[in-house]
């Protein structure tokens, strides 16, 4: 069983070393200086920033990283993605990785979604979407949103995150279940 668990000080060097793994540092291309991850990562915990972000644990065991915002809490890195689709005002994003390279293809990813937007469900009762972008290489990551039940509804330019990318982006989008 998945559990997340808010992230604390303690666990910025966990962050810092999965930010390193190749696997990782391809599609979260990220200083991982002291004081990047300090600036970066900080914040959710110390009530700086309105993301949350989550270590994620397979059987107490950490696995991997995910976080949460609302979009329009970041209206203007996000103007981009909110003048390509549909962004209602109480929308939430996800960005996740999976952090150990011996669990990477065998489904966590999908597992880590899945599970983390019932959680989103429950802990936002608002939120009545979930947008996530995701550069179109990066093929595992957007067939674990697919398989995880959200719906391909764009394909455009977005900032890319790591330089080498060509901005290139494919939305994906979960509604509420209704009932």
């Amino acid at each position: 069983m998945l559990t997340f668990r808010r992230t604390r000080r303690g666990d910025l060097p966990q962050i810092q070393t999965w930010l390193r793994r190749p696997h990782v540092a391809r599609y979260w291309a990220h200083d991982t200086s002291d004081a990047a991850v300090e600036r970066d990562f900080a914040g959710s915990f110390l009530g700086t920033e309105p993301s949350e972000d989550f270590v994620v644990s397979d059987d107490g065991a950490p696995v991997g990283f995910i976080q949460r915002c609302r979009i329009h809490d970041y209206a203007d890195e996000e103007r981009e993605l909110i003048a390509l689709v549909d962004v209602p005002v109480d929308a939430l994003t996800i960005d996740y990785f999976v952090g150990e390279p011996d669990r990477v293809g065998q489904g966590l990813g999908t597992r880590m979604i899945r599970e983390f937007t019932a959680t989103c469900w429950r802990d936002h009762p608002g939120a009545t979407t979930i947008v996530v972008p995701v550069v179109t290489g990066n093929a595992a990551s957007w067939g674990a949103l697919r398989s995880a039940g959200f719906r391909w509804v764009a394909t455009g330019w977005l900032p890319p995150d790591n330089p080498v990318d060509d901005g290139q982006h494919h939305v994906y989008r979960l509604d509420r279940p209704v009932g």
